[in-house]
């Protein structure tokens, strides 16, 4: 037998086998107790991987069967006792990245269970720990929690290209696809249902508000955007658009309050009014008049921009007006050696040049990363008795590039989509949560992506905005913890009414 012939038995042996052994789902099922405002849950917890397949069509358009193409990872609790599936919601879950799990608001936010690691100026340090989450939403819905195709335990079927899910369209129709299986094999139809996403994952859930009602007819009762972004351009820092700065302008007034660089005893919802104002007039003004802008004006522009941020006005007028996340980051706390959080600027770091005009990393990904990571790691086998040797994937990189070439030629906007959802389905309510020392999803940029909707007026009263003194993991924060559980438990109500 040449060696060609026998690559090629070997070929149509592993495809033999292939066709005779195809993957199968791998679940487990465990039982748990906790404590909410003194009452006992008893809830049961489904843990694995959901063989997600697709049909197979041949040239003349006749079906050939399922194909398999990826294994995805969840962890669904359900409360146990003599629920009417009618009345009781199910909300399902995700992060962003693109390439996070969905661990944050799982271990962060909405599952029983939560993560012990302190917050800004008090972090606990390794080895971290785990306690029951008294602010669950558990209480209120039963929750199903998804890790996109690479992230967690998800990965392709043997002969699948990974790549072929690293994308916004395929994301989406994947992540749709498995909402769409699991809500079948629930026989959760006739139940109230929602979706949860941060950061990215609103992107994604803007893109599933359209794509379940479209493609499987399944219309939800509400969205919760946590950390939102549905226009990219609005953090896009590209030289000759403006707007980034303007809606970046207020979250740098914030944390300039929070690290007490004002010298002012204003409170920061009166700070934040005043920045508010500045950056929708006479900030936005002078950026588009550009060069025609006088040079009293421009002076006048940089001592008021100096005294809301706390950066100098020589700074201000270097930059032309215009300050970098980057930059603002790296300048705001120079005087003290310390750069400022990215996701959470209540967050400061330790750079090797402290004169320099980049900062070296984000530390508050830094402050965040080890305690969500040594957590689900013990928790999925430890608590939830699902065992695998891959590596869960908390948020990985192996996603890159993610592709957007639905949006060749201009900014990701998903926001379209959430309108044209909610046109369709009026019933359809949203919650908008936003933290204010949020450099990745600024409140105020998402304010400004609220206000240019289009959505009809006799609609607007279905969207909710909350804010909260924390950054993008609001969570992280106590007190925003409590009172965002709570805001989600009153939209639940709100949404179903």
């Amino acid at each position: 037998m040449s060696d060609g012939e026998h690559r090629g038995s070997e070929k149509d042996a592993i495809q033999d086998k292939r066709h005779q052994e195809p993957p199968a789902d791998e679940v487990v099922v465990t039982r748990h107790t906790v404590t909410v405002s003194g009452q006992t849950l008893a809830y049961t917890v489904t843990t694995g991987t959901v063989v997600l397949s697709e049909e197979a069509h041949g040239k003349d358009g006749e079906s050939e069967g399922v194909r398999p193409r990826a294994r995805v990872f969840f962890v669904a609790y359900a409360l146990d006792g003599d629920h009417d599936p009618r009345t009781r919601p199910v909300t399902f879950s995700f992060n962003g990245g693109p390439g996070s799990s969905s661990v944050w608001l799982h271990l962060g936010l909405l599952g029983p269970r939560r993560v012990v690691m302190g917050d800004a100026g008090a972090l606990t340090g390794p080895p971290y720990d785990l306690t029951d989450n008294d602010f669950t939403l558990l209480s209120d819905s039963d929750l199903v929690f998804i890790d996109p195709v690479s992230t967690g335990y998800s990965r392709v079927t043997d002969g699948e290209k990974p790549g072929d899910f690293h994308g916004f369209k395929r994301d989406i129709e994947s992540v749709g696809d498995f909402i769409r299986l699991w809500v079948s094999r629930a026989g959760r139809w006739l139940s109230p249902k929602f979706l949860i996403g941060e950061s990215y994952g609103t992107t994604r859930a803007a893109g599933l508000s359209g794509y379940l009602q479209q493609r499987h007819g399944l219309f939800l009762n509400g969205i919760m955007l946590v950390s939102s972004i549905l226009d990219f351009s609005t953090v896009d820092f590209t030289p000759g658009h403006d707007l980034t700065y303007v809606v970046h302008l207020p979250t740098q007034v914030a944390t300039a309050w929070y690290h007490g660089a004002l010298g002012t005893g204003r409170s920061l919802p009166e700070v934040l009014a005043e920045a508010e104002a500045f950056a929708d007039g006479k900030y936005a003004s002078a950026l588009h008049l550009g060069a025609r802008l006088a040079p009293e004006q421009r002076q006048e522009v940089a001592e008021t921009y100096a005294r809301l941020s706390g950066l100098s006005v020589e700074f201000i007028l270097r930059s032309d007006l215009r300050i970098t996340l980057a930059r603002f980051c790296k300048e705001l706390l120079r005087d003290r050696d310390l750069t400022v959080g990215r996701l959470d600027s209540r967050f400061t770091g330790l750079d090797r040049d402290s004169g320099g005009s980049e900062v070296s990393y984000d530390p508050s990904m830094s402050a965040i990363l080890g305690p969500y990571s040594a957590a689900m790691n013990h928790y999925v086998r430890a608590e939830l008795a699902f065992e695998s040797d891959l590596p869960y994937e908390i948020l990985t990189g192996r996603v890159r590039p993610w592709s957007y070439k639905e949006f060749e030629n201009r900014h990701v906007r998903v926001s379209d989509t959430l309108r044209e959802a909610m046109h369709h389905n009026q019933h359809l309510k949203v919650l908008v949560a936003s933290g204010y020392y949020d450099f990745a999803t600024p409140y105020h940029a998402t304010r400004h992506t609220l206000d240019h909707l289009a959505l009809h007026s006799s609609l607007r009263g279905n969207v909710r905005e909350t804010f909260y003194e924390a950054g993008h993991m609001m969570y992280v924060h106590l007190p925003s913890l409590e009172r965002l559980s709570g805001d989600l438990r009153d939209f639940l109500a709100w949404a179903r009414e």
